[in-house]
């Protein structure tokens, strides 16, 4: 399931690498995918099978309510007979239920007088009965009692016989369950295709809700075929994991007809990859080498070419993998759907994945490319866990044997192996189909810098101990950007110090040892081991294991600290030293490859396997001409906090010849130095010096890093009341108007010519509003410009890069004339969605209190804004400058009305910007005030406590900005 884009910084070495690190790539995607355990873990005993049913064992008892246990192991499910049948008619207005029947075939593995499986939120419709053992299908087990367990989501059979080992059953159940709108299980949703209401109903299974679905065996490593029947109204179609094979109808007891789609039998998967969708869509479609692709959308969206983009893609990603590793995909068939409303990006469901809708269109008259990038990146993500067959050579035929099979993890607390991977490869697949896109900068920008900033020693390690996650919270809570980022970075970073060639000699390997059955993590370690010893290109400094080991079984990362005088580096675990002590830090250490760069030219790769370690030839001469770079284009999950020394020439480099240090290096250095800042490993002005070059930078990637650094978004309008931001703007300015000057000639002459340009497409109207923002002249008159046209013609079109801050400050530089038309343009008929919300901001950047008077004025008016609108308008106005007091008053001139319209959520969202401008106990109490007469006594506990700490933080906060200052003070003419 894709939640989000991911991926990790990968060197611009991997373009040459062709076809041997795809496959190294590929490989390790599909092979970690299954691995179960946590570190240390022992290795699974083997499967049972009908002549081996395992171990004689003592009888598990069901599990009890609210133990959060697994389910027992005594039946493996084996084949899935359902049926669903949402009742649902269109135009209807609910509520509405599914009923359905499942009958589950299942090889008991240990007598037993209890079958147990999950169940949560159905009820039973008729008796249950289990039949067999099979193949006599006369004979059956009489039910004593069905027993629901809410806490636990589990169904209890109670059975007057016994079970016996080594046969087999049919569990049958009836069922019926209500459908929502929530977006989890099966839900509806409605929407509006030419000009007219409609519903669809789809499913989101994963991690643990195919069981609100379906009584089933709901975890991931109990695979089994299924045949799925869906009964539905005529008018729609429905669709599944395999291709229709029969279209029947039947009569209710009404009379009423219903027609039934009948799929044919699926390869053998986790329940939580079954999918079902029933829709009144059209579909694009494409046969690809012998494979019919199709894209499901709204009738409008196929007739006006919005999901072409995609269909391409989508073939060119299958021809692409088919090309590198000679496989082709096993089901005739792919569907594609693209939903209104989608809880995640995306979702990989075999032979019939789900999107987002906006996670699959692309307007044709929309020329630039980032919409189309992050389209590529969602869609290769989710065909990245598709599994592929073909007769193929000899040298992939342990591969084969992989993706035929295709074998997942056998527990959630090994996600990471799974969504992490794919968040690189699919990387890979968007630079294929894109190869424009620039792979290393994308991956680190959007990536690698992400995750460094989050990941710190509060947050858990990749590999979780199985006992703590059972729970569907818990679950939930690993869809996160540990599991997608953090993953594909310690993937990377062992692909890279053991070599492709050996990555896939070891992957060879592996796979040979385990075709067709169960593995653990520390199999693949030793797989690894065995090929590592067995030459002499690469040493590593410990077994596989304990390298391993000490990434993913450990909070954080480490921080290497370097003294280049004595060639000395220390690491320890990054914390927030201006919160906590050094003796309270913890104790981890990792066993670290150092990649390092001198004068420009690579060096052989180090090791740092203590917590501290002498590598003499680091150390640097005494010209200031020698310097040293450490963790080149991040080839290494750490930071690195240089001595003063190193620092100084390094500094002095990039303002002599920046192109010596590579594109992502430079970033890094930069990212690295305001990051250690932030946690007190170094001085602000320290940081501050890597900026003096900034001048000859002109890499957008960059500078929004440093933009994002000196002057963080939600820091905007309380800037401006420090005495840094004079010098700020004077020191900026003159650095920014190079790369400046370069873009604004774009796009005054030509800004189609940046169609190609993703990063402009993403970071440009950054630049541009922080332009504006320090009050640069010339992007003032520029925005004033684009206004005044689109003012003088309503059908001209502002270039969309730069539209919410060229209507900002069209607005702010202008009068109520300029407000007034963007209040009008706001009410037009043929607005879109983002006109409307680009507008809504734009008109609280005003400059007279009196238009912001009036503008919050009309959003109490549910004839001028609809109720949500309200609450947005109150949150920009606050956000501004001149308006955080004026909103504020009207707050709580008005809080009767709004209290009873969004309750205490909107108190909370003013009191967070709020918390920006508080300074003194006395700015503290002006709002005690107010919320002490509209809160609960723990509610005033709670925020006094965070308004506490804002104080804290911006005192913090002044204290830095005092240094910035006095630093830019000396700086701000060099």
């Amino acid at each position: 399931m894709g939640a989000r884009a991911g991926g990790l910084y990968v060197g611009r070495r991997a373009a040459a690498l062709g076809a041997a690190l795809l496959l190294a790539l590929l490989a390790v995607l599909l092979v970690l995918a299954v691995l179960y355990g946590r570190c240390r873990q022992e290795a699974a005993p083997p499967r049972p099978s009908p002549t081996n049913p395992g171990p004689a064992v003592p009888s598990e008892p069901a599990p009890a309510a609210g133990s959060g246990r697994r389910l027992p192991r005594h039946l493996l499910p084996l084949h899935y007979d359902l049926e669903l049948w949402p009742q649902v008619r269109p135009g209807q207005a609910g509520p509405f239920v599914f009923r359905g029947q499942v009958n589950i075939t299942v090889l008991c593995r240990q007598d037993t007088d209890t079958a147990v499986l999950h169940s949560a939120g159905l009820r039973s419709c008729g008796a249950a009965a289990v039949r067999g053992p099979l193949p006599e299908t006369g004979d059956a087990v009489e039910v004593a009692r069905l027993r629901q367990e809410a806490a636990d989501e589990v169904a209890v059979l109670e059975l007057r016989g016994r079970l016996r080992a080594g046969s087999r059953y049919v569990l049958q159940l009836g069922f019926q369950g209500q459908l929502e709108e929530d977006l989890d299980g099966l839900f509806l949703t409605r929407y509006t295709d030419e000009e007219r209401s409609s519903m669809l109903i789809a499913s989101q299974l994963e991690p643990t809700y195919a069981r609100s679905v379906y009584p089933c065996f709901d975890e991931p490593a109990m695979k089994s075929t299924f045949n799925i029947r869906i009964v539905h109204d005529p008018s729609y179609v429905a669709l599944s994991n395999m291709p229709a094979i029969d279209l029947s109808e039947m009569k209710d007891e009404n009379g009423s007809l219903w027609t039934v789609t009948t799929f044919n039998t699926s390869l053998k998967m986790s329940t939580y990859l079954t999918a079902f969708v029933i829709c009144d869509f059209d579909y694009v479609t494409r046969t690809e080498r012998g494979h019919e692709i199709r894209i499901w959308a709204r009738k409008e969206a196929i007739r006006n070419g919005y999901v072409d983009y995609a269909l391409n893609i989508t073939s060119q990603i299958f021809s692409f993998l088919e090309d590198i590793l000679n496989v082709s995909y096993p089901l005739p068939k792919t569907d594609l759907v693209a939903l209104p409303e989608f809880g995640a990006g995306g979702m990989e469901n075999w032979g019939l994945l789900t999107f987002q809708e906006s996670s699959l269109m692309y307007l044709p008259n929309d020329k630039f490319t980032s919409r189309k990038t992050m389209i590529a990146l969602i869609v290769s993500h989710e065909l990245g866990h598709q599994a592929c067959e073909k007769s193929i050579p000899e040298t992939f035929f342990f591969l084969y044997k992989w993706f035929g099979n295709l074998v997942t993890m056998n527990w959630w607390n090994d996600l990471w192996l799974k969504e992490g991977l794919v968040s690189y490869f699919e990387y890979l697949g968007a630079t294929f189909v894109e190869p424009k896109l620039s792979l290393d900068k994308i991956f680190y920008d959007h990536v690698v810098q992400s995750v460094l900033r989050e990941d710190n020693e509060m947050v858990r390690s990749l590999s979780v101990s199985e006992d703590k996650i059972k729970e569907t919270f818990s679950i939930m809570s690993l869809f996160d950007s540990i599991t997608y980022n953090k993953g594909a970075s310690i993937t990377w970073m062992l692909s890279g110090f053991l070599t492709e060639k050996l990555f896939i000699r070891a992957l060879t390997s592996y796979l040979k040892e385990f075709s067709f059955s169960n593995a653990n993590q520390d199999d693949l370690w030793t797989h690894i081991q065995m090929v590592v010893d067995a030459q002499d290109e690469v040493q590593l400094p410990a077994s596989v294991k304990q390298i391993m080991d000490s990434w993913t079984c450990q909070n954080g990362f480490p921080v290497l600290t370097v003294n280049l005088t004595t060639g000395t580096i220390r690491q320890e675990q990054v914390f927030n030293k201006k919160n906590r002590k050094s003796t309270d830090a913890y104790n981890n250490t990792w066993i670290i490859p150092v990649s390092w760069m001198r004068n420009g030219s690579s060096q052989p790769l180090m090791w740092l396997d203590n917590s501290s370690k002498v590598f003499p030839e680091m150390a640097v001469l005494e010209s200031e001409y020698d310097w040293i770079l450490l963790n080149v284009n991040l080839s290494g999950y750490y930071r690195v906090n240089y001595d003063q020394l190193n620092l100084k020439r390094l500094a002095h480099l990039l303002e002599n010849d920046p192109k010596a240090i590579p594109t992502v290096s430079r970033f890094q250095l930069i990212d690295d130095a305001f990051a250690l800042t932030q946690f007190g490993y170094i001085q602000i002005e320290t940081a501050l010096e890597l900026t003096k070059y900034l001048a000859r930078e002109d890499e957008l990637p960059i500078w929004n890093m440093v933009l994002f650094n000196l002057i963080p978004e939600n820091l905007e309008s309380t800037l401006k009341n420090y005495e840094v931001y004079p010098l700020l703007k004077k020191y900026l300015s003159k650095r920014m108007l190079p790369i400046y000057n370069y873009y604004v000639g774009f796009i005054r002459q030509n800004i189609d010519a940046l169609e190609d340009d993703y990063f402009a497409q993403v970071y440009l109207e950054k630049l541009l509003e922080t332009a504006c923002w320090l009050g640069l002249q010339d992007c003032l008159d520029l925005s004033s410009e684009l206004y005044t046209k689109w003012m003088d013609n309503p059908e001209y079109k502002i270039p969309f890069l730069i539209k919410r801050t060229a209507c900002c400050y069209g607005v702010a530089v202008g009068s109520d004339k300029e407000w007034n038309f963007a209040w009008e343009m706001y009410n037009h008929t043929d607005s879109t969605e983002e006109d409307k919300d680009i507008l809504l901001f734009a008109m609280s950047c005003a400059k007279e209190s009196w238009l912001l008077h009036r503008y919050l004025q009309y959003g109490l008016s549910d004839t001028l804004f609809s109720s949500n609108c309200t609450s947005t308008i109150i949150l920009n106005v606050l956000t501004k400058d001149i308006g955080h007091r004026i909103a504020w008053e009207f707050v709580m001139e008005n809080w009767p009305l709004l209290s009873e319209r969004y309750g205490q959520e909107l108190l909370h969202d003013v009191l967070k910007v709020m918390g920006r401008f508080v300074h003194t106990d006395a700015q503290i109490q002006e709002l005690q005030v107010f919320y002490n007469a509209t809160l609960e006594e723990e509610e005033r506990e709670t925020t006094t406590l965070l308004l506490e700490f804002n104080k804290f933080e911006n005192t913090e906060r002044r204290k830095l900005l005092t240094k910035a200052a006095s630093w830019l003070e000396k700086n701000v003419d060099d």
